[in-house]
């Protein structure tokens, strides 16, 4: 039946919606809605093609029908699609205000969460975000509103990150180490999944 494909869209971006984390990207059933929208046009053109241009609905009543079925199951079909991107859009962009990177949302439960285009629009509206806080303020857009309790915590390194520079020299972060740092110096490695905060 036409739009059945369309509604398994709608159900799985409400569902997307209550998940802690993106669910894979439904590549299949995108593409098989986008089929049933070319089938759906192709249908129309058939239909139209014998009138050349001269179709009055008033004298072809029962085709006019037929072609309205048609044109408002497209409309349906392309808004569906429309919904479902759009959610996902959402939760990129929720993602990159959290401060994940593209690396740390690869996986979903379904093997890639993310489609190629969609890492692309992450990787951009990263580097747009990183644009605009490092040219026109000195304040961490991406950072917590919350204000801190502890000046300084202990951390736990869960993947080597390198040396990183804080106000009180180099720290060489390197897996399974401990430290005792300032918070503001570390806050966006946290989040990006290289430290963990201990309690």
């Amino acid at each position: 039946m036409y739009g059945d494909l369309a509604q398994k869209l709608i159900q799985n971006a409400k569902r997307t919606q209550s998940l802690p984390t993106l669910p894979g990207y439904q590549s299949d059933l995108v593409r098989s809605v986008t089929r049933e929208v070319r089938d759906l046009d192709r249908d129309v053109s058939e239909l139209l093609a014998p009138f050349e241009g001269a179709f009055n609905p008033a004298e072809h009543p029962a085709l006019a029908y037929t072609l309205l079925v048609h044109h408002l199951c497209m409309r349906r079909n392309k808004r569906c699609l429309l919904a479902y991107h759009r959610v996902r859009v959402q939760r990129i962009e929720e993602l990159v205000w959290n401060g994940t990177s593209a690396d740390d949302e690869d996986k979903g439960e379904e093997g890639n969460a993310l489609s190629p285009e969609e890492e692309e629009y992450l990787r951009g509206f990263s580097d747009l975000l990183a644009a605009a806080k490092g040219k026109w303020t000195d304040i961490d857009l991406t950072g917590s509103l919350e204000p801190p309790r502890d000046l300084f915590v202990d951390v736990r390194v869960l993947k080597d990150a390198g040396e990183i520079q804080t106000e009180y020299g180099a720290i060489n972060l390197t897996k399974n180490s401990q430290f005792f740092v300032k918070l503001g110096d570390v806050e966006r490695l946290i989040q990006q999944g290289f430290l963990q905060k201990l309690s």
